[in-house]
């Protein structure tokens, strides 16, 4: 197979670095064998970055083998659990060691802010490697009490070849959250980019050869969803995929691993809602709501993009938020440090959050802000859409109930705890919810109720590595990080042994 090129490439922000564009398979960058190729797309300037090679059905079981020849070598299947966490170890010290290189490919590929990509997902992407690094040697099995004449234990052991794939909201960061944990266990791994921003996870290649993992461990490939996406979900020899990303490919995603009985793990959409009850610190509801949505382009999973607000309170809250959104929303080039909200990752996606401005006059919402494009420096290009809000929404309206994956929130009033529930339960996601309180029974009360994931009290957004995180309904199957998230690339063997030596 022939070795694919390194592009050199000087970024926007003056860093210079070589860029791999080939398919990262047995700890090399492979032409894909139909020589197809996707281009990857500054959303800032709409111009090509660079193109990356494309991998179809056949790339796709080039990858899986070599995973699985990996996971049956000795150099990998017999490699000391406390070994698998010295190389996660040494991968997180060459993460560190490259910040400014992955913070400027995902803000270049991803339009996130370079700011925000390197304070917040690379400071994220070496914690998690980190920590799933200290429990690569403490999976342990159990010895269970039976009767005197029976012995018998469990032994955790990895689940086999992972597929994985990831979203392009956070590139680097969903890398490391199912890397972590899939190596740890002892997995190996043939993770699919997202095809609008594959640039991080091929430079991250890079360094899974540099940190010795041994050939076909870690496999990276590009390409089209429909393509390369199905072709290593349906693969025979591929016995778990985990996934992040809609919940409409989820369901063909689960549609398709049905059919072998692959073991399955789903991220899926969300339309959290965040209340803001009558007691609340006013200013900090305001602080973290407009975080909650605004932050990342609102392009977050979680984004708490359904407002309640106490009708006592509602007017202040409103006002205050509608200012804060002015203030400190500056929509601008992702390089500029004082810009706030980069362009959307992509046309498509630009297009989608602009046709639901449209869907929320349409159905009689009050367009209070926003909902326009913006041209930055009087150029007519780039993916920018300034933060939108709408009042006066209705739960049955569509941006009340369907996610739209950018800066756009829905604000409506409630008179009662109970409303504030029900109207808060009233999607089919359970991702994320927050809400505002200073009474800590009702805080408790009301996280009891809310049907979420995760709930955020006082707050927006928290991520810590050593916590669940994880949707109910049509948010998900499963949870990453924590301890739980060794849970989904992990299974138990149970061992008994008759000491009795007799039937």
């Amino acid at each position: 197979m022939a070795s694919a090129p390194f592009v050199e490439l000087a970024a926007p922000n003056g860093i210079k670095y070589a860029q791999p564009t080939g398919l990262f398979i047995d700890n090399e960058f492979i032409l894909s064998v139909n020589g197809e190729s996707i281009d990857s797309i500054d959303p800032a300037t709409e111009e090509k970055i660079v193109a990356v090679q494309a991998a179809g059905e056949a790339d796709v079981d080039i990858a899986v083998k070599a995973a699985h020849k990996a996971l049956k070598d000795p150099s990998w299947k017999l490699l000391p659990a406390s070994d698998r966490g010295a190389l996660l170890y040494k991968l997180a010290d060459l993460i560190q060691e490259n910040r400014e290189v992955f913070a400027t490919i995902d803000a270049w590929d991803n339009g996130k802010t370079y700011a925000d990509a390197l304070e917040t997902d690379l400071t994220e992407a070496v914690t998690v490697i980190r920590y799933y690094a200290g429990w690569a040697d403490k999976t342990f099995g159990q010895t269970i009490n039976t009767n005197h004449q029976k012995f018998a234990y469990t032994i955790r052991q990895p689940i086999g070849v992972v597929g994985q794939i990831i979203p392009w909201n956070y590139p680097l960061s969903m890398a490391t959250w199912k890397l972590g944990p899939a190596i740890a266990c002892g997995n190996t791994v043939v993770l699919k980019a997202a095809e609008q921003t594959p640039l991080s996870i091929l430079f991250l290649g890079t360094l899974i050869k540099k940190a010795g993992f041994p050939p076909g461990v870690v496999n990276f490939i590009n390409g089209i969803g429909a393509v390369a996406g199905s072709a290593l979900v349906s693969h025979a020899l591929v016995d778990k995929v985990a996934f992040t990303g809609s919940t409409a490919t989820a369901r063909a995603i689960m549609g398709t691993a049905a059919k072998t009985l692959k073991n399955i793990s789903l991220e899926t959409g969300g339309k959290s809602p965040l209340i803001v009850f009558e007691d609340a610190d006013i200013e900090q509801a305001v602080k973290w709501s407009h975080l909650g949505i605004m932050s990342n382009q609102g392009q977050i999973c979680t984004a708490t993009s359904r407002i309640l607000v106490h009708e006592q309170v509602y007017d202040e809250f409103l006002a205050q938020f509608l200012e804060r959104t002015k203030t400190t929303s500056k929509v601008g080039h992702q390089w500029d440090k004082d810009t706030y909200q980069g362009p959307q990752v992509s046309k498509a996606q630009y297009e989608r959050v602009l046709e639901y401005v449209k869907i929320g006059k349409g159905e009689g919402a009050t367009l209070s802000s926003g909902g326009e494009p913006i041209k930055v420096d009087d150029k007519d290009k780039g993916f920018y859409v300034s933060p939108t809000i709408f009042t006066d929404v209705l739960p049955t309206m569509r941006i009340w109930q369907e996610e739209i994956f950018g800066p756009v929130v829905v604000i409506a009033k409630f008179t009662e705890e109970q409303q504030a529930v029900d109207l808060a339960n009233s999607t089919t996601y359970g991702l994320g919810a927050a809400l505002f309180t200073e009474k800590v029974e009702k805080a408790h009360r009301v996280a009891a109720e809310i049907e979420a994931g995760m709930v955020w009290v006082n707050s927006s957004q928290d991520c810590d590595p050593r916590v669940p995180f994880g949707g109910v309904k049509q948010s998900g199957i499963g949870r990453e990080l924590g301890e739980a998230g060794l849970e989904a690339y992990s299974q138990i063997k149970a061992v008994h042994v008759n000491l009795g030596n007799r039937l």
